[in-house]
């Protein structure tokens, strides 16, 4: 009886130490298979990684020579804009409605009344320099002028846009948030704001109707009006309409450039004005002097206007005169 226990506890004994090893045979089995998977799905994780990395760097590449690609086709665009400048151009720049007919049969007559003018006020001069005098007028009157005129209007045209603009861009901004597409957030620009910037919106809103694209619409809204700042607003919509991207929150940004922009140049204007009273006085002191000389000695000046030798100094100290008066505006102004 005895044996048959002890036979029965060994057995026991045994089958448990065989479970034992079995169990652990098949646990280190099981286990290296799970590290196994383990490993391939830590390498395959890693592949896949490497992938769409490969994939993000290949797509950011492509973004950035299209880009690069439309930043080249506008520079090229501008250097061909520069080479075909015409008067027309100049004259719808300065917001006139004239043709170039017209604008060269008013410098002509400006042309001749200076001209008259001259010759009748120089007649106590020699009559060579007397000629040669009203006819430098004349050509002063022709080319020079009116031509100075448009820019004038121009520029004042220009700076009373650039002025507007970054309230235009915030309305833009406002329209597309609130869903509006870009040409009725154009259109509500073109309604409410004043000339010139209300007119030059409507052109680009109405160019649209004629199969003219946005971008191009804006860029003779640029060749209308040459601000590095329409050039800004040009290239930001040209490359959001190739790349893609959130149109309002970059022009909200170009909108607060724009408006830095604006205080810098005041800056610039307010440290500057000195520079620009000591030119004045420096240019006028010659000709306040002269008066004054004039008014309490009449004579004292006849030498100059009566012989030879005094006309070529005055023409020489003119000469001298208008250089100086060119350098000092060159110095003064500055270019941003």
């Amino acid at each position: 009886m005895n044996d048959q226990y002890m036979s029965m506890i060994v057995l026991a004994g045994l089958a448990v130490v065989m479970a034992g090893a079995a169990w652990l045979l098949m646990s280190a089995i099981f286990s290296g298979s799970s590290a196994a998977k383990r490993a391939d799905q830590i390498v395959g994780g890693a592949e896949r990684k490497r992938k769409l990395d490969t994939l993000v760097d290949k797509k950011k590449e492509g973004r950035r020579k299209q880009i690069e690609e439309t930043l080249r086709q506008l520079e090229e665009d501008e250097k061909e804009r520069k080479r075909r400048i015409t008067l027309a151009v100049r004259l719808r720049r300065a917001g006139l409605s004239i043709d170039e007919r017209q604008f060269y049969t008013f410098s002509a007559a400006v042309g001749m009344f200076l001209a008259f003018i001259t010759y009748m006020l120089l007649a106590d001069l020699d009559p060579t320099l007397r000629n040669l005098l009203a006819a430098g007028a004349g050509v002063v009157g022709f080319l020079g002028l009116p031509r100075w005129y448009i820019s004038m209007l121009a520029n004042k045209r220009q700076q009373k846009f650039l002025n507007d603009l970054p309230d235009a861009i915030d309305i833009m901004v406002r329209g597309l948030r609130s869903g509006l597409p870009v040409t009725d957030a154009m259109k509500v620009i073109a309604t409410e704001l004043p000339p010139p910037i209300g007119p030059e919106f409507i052109e680009v809103v109405e160019g649209q109707k004629i199969g003219i694209s946005l971008e191009q619409g804006l860029e003779r809204m640029y060749t209308r009006m040459p601000l590095p700042e329409v050039n800004f607003l040009a290239i930001v919509v040209a490359i959001q309409r190739q790349t893609g991207g959130n149109l309002s929150e970059t022009l909200a940004n170009l909108s607060r450039v724009l408006r830095d922009r604006k205080k810098m140049k005041q800056k610039v204007r307010a440290v500057s004005q000195e520079a620009k009273a000591s030119a004045a006085i420096i240019g006028s002191l010659p000709f306040v002097i002269m008066g004054v000389i004039s008014f309490l000695s009449p004579g004292y000046f006849n030498p100059l206007w009566t012989t030879k030798t005094g006309n070529i100094m005055v023409t020489a100290s003119a000469i001298w005169m208008l250089i100086g008066v060119l350098v000092m505006r060159k110095i003064i102004n500055f270019k941003f």
